[in-house]
């Protein structure tokens, strides 16, 4: 009898002793916990399709130029052995082959029958909304949960990804509704917790935030460093927001910077809660040093756009020399873009049009050239969110440019940006004392 995964999917393996450590992966993935890297165990003895593809997607988390590299010969065996497979194994291994490649257009077709098709197929669900996340294709992600929710409504991590994609969607009714259904089944998903998080942050609800992170936090265990430090940053947004400094230095210091250092989420993480934390007046002493030792291994990755432009920041705020380096390789990148130079096809615009601006505005900023960064920041903002990442993690760019509007003196247009701010979120300390310096510095009787 053909074994089944731990969502009946079923799987042809080599070795039945690797159902084991499959279980981990697939569980452990959608789940976002560190027993998904158990399936590596399993390579050197099943060189089964599934196995040795699921191998080449953890590689390829590495989110780095190396990635695809040490993918390659796991998808590589998975290929070679996809004839004994199922027809959803193939599937997955050339979507994950596609990954690997560079084609990710391809990959998302191929995610997306899968979710028709084989719709427990929660890993490449989960693969799909990710890559569309990355394109800033919240629709999609959406798509994707629709298509896959009525066979699983039995698996709290897929009523926690639907929440997401509800929230990235901006439809924050149906998001919360989805995140407690999936906290009703168990408590322990950390997703669904995100996602939630996300909602109230973007209604305002900070003081509710922060009760509910600091709650959940206790089930914060044994997941992937990623969630782990995602969903404290998540908590310290609220900390900086109102106006608890130590709390929010401390988060950072104990719970978002640190657990895997050379990580590339974690890496963001940590230069997104700095630069918030400085643009909230908070004085970060010397941390951006030891963000920049790390980050300045990434020159050469130009993998997404999204996260080259926070290692651009975080190494020019470290005042180091590498960042004219990375903003080179930024604008080398988009101009083989534009040329057509590269297999990604028209996607790799998105380096010439938006990530070549944003980086030089987030250069101009972090080096006190203000006006530039408004320019060049004001060109990239109605585009961005095709560089992916979430509204709350894009939103550093647009306090970025908020900030340089302050102090170049732009404060009539500052003003235009910042109270609507202060609208959706008024228990925001951080930004009533930002409103306050507007309006007295436009002398103007106004209380925030």
């Amino acid at each position: 009898m053909t074994p089944q995964d731990c969502l009946g999917n079923p799987v042809h393996l080599q070795d039945r002793a690797s159902l084991a450590p499959l279980d981990d992966f697939v569980g452990g993935f959608i789940a976002c916990e560190a027993r998904a890297v158990n399936i590596l165990a399993a390579a050197d003895r099943d060189r089964s399709a599934i196995v040795q593809a699921c191998c080449a997607a953890l590689h390829m988390f590495a989110e780095s130029r190396e990635g695809p590299l040490h993918a390659r010969p796991f998808i590589e065996a998975a290929r070679a052995s996809a004839p004994l497979a199922s027809e959803r194994e193939q599937r997955f291994v050339e979507a994950i082959a596609c990954w690997v490649d560079g084609d990710i257009a391809r990959a998302m077709v191929l995610h997306d029958e899968q979710a028709r098709l084989h719709p427990r197929d929660l890993v490449s669900v989960k693969l799909g909304q990710y890559h569309r996340f990355n394109i800033g294709d919240a629709v999609g992600m959406l798509r994707l949960a629709q298509a896959a929710l009525p066979a699983c409504g039995d698996v709290a991590q897929m009523h926690g990804m639907a929440a997401f994609a509800w929230e990235q969607c901006h439809l924050l009714t149906q998001a919360e509704a989805a995140a407690r259904q999936a906290l009703s089944m168990t408590e322990r998903e950390p997703w669904a917790q995100h996602a939630l998080a996300h909602v109230m942050l973007t209604q305002g609800r900070l003081r509710e935030g922060l009760q509910f992170m600091e709650h959940g936090s206790a089930s914060w265990t044994q997941l992937n460093s990623f969630m782990v430090t995602h969903n404290w940053w998540h908590l310290a947004l609220f900390a900086i927001d109102l106006g608890l400094d130590e709390l929010a230095l401390k988060t950072y210091d104990e719970q978002v910077w640190g657990v895997v250092k050379s990580y590339s989420q974690d890496q963001i993480g940590a230069v997104s809660l700095l630069a918030r934390l400085e643009l909230a007046g908070i004085d970060v002493g010397d941390r951006w040093q030891d963000v920049a030792d790390h980050i300045a291994l990434r020159l050469d990755d130009q993998v997404l756009p999204f996260l080259d432009l926070q290692y651009l920041y975080g190494l020019a705020r470290a005042g180091r020399p590498q960042a004219q380096t990375l903003l080179d390789n930024i604008e080398r990148r988009g101009a083989q873009a534009a040329s057509g130079g590269d297999h990604g096809g028209a996607a790799n615009a998105i380096w010439q049009q938006v990530a070549v601006p944003a980086a030089h505005g987030l250069m101009a900023h972090a080096r006190g050239r203000h006006a530039q960064a408004i320019d060049a920041l004001g060109q990239a903002l109605p585009q961005l969110l095709r560089i992916g990442g979430s509204h709350a993690q894009r939103d550093l760019f647009e306090q970025i440019h908020l900030d340089a509007l302050m102090r170049a003196g732009h404060w009539n247009a500052a003003q235009q940006q910042l109270q609507p701010r202060v609208n959706q979120q008024p228990e925001s300390l951080r930004l009533r004392r930002m409103a306050q310096r507007c309006y007295s510095t436009l002398g103007l009787a106004v209380s925030a």
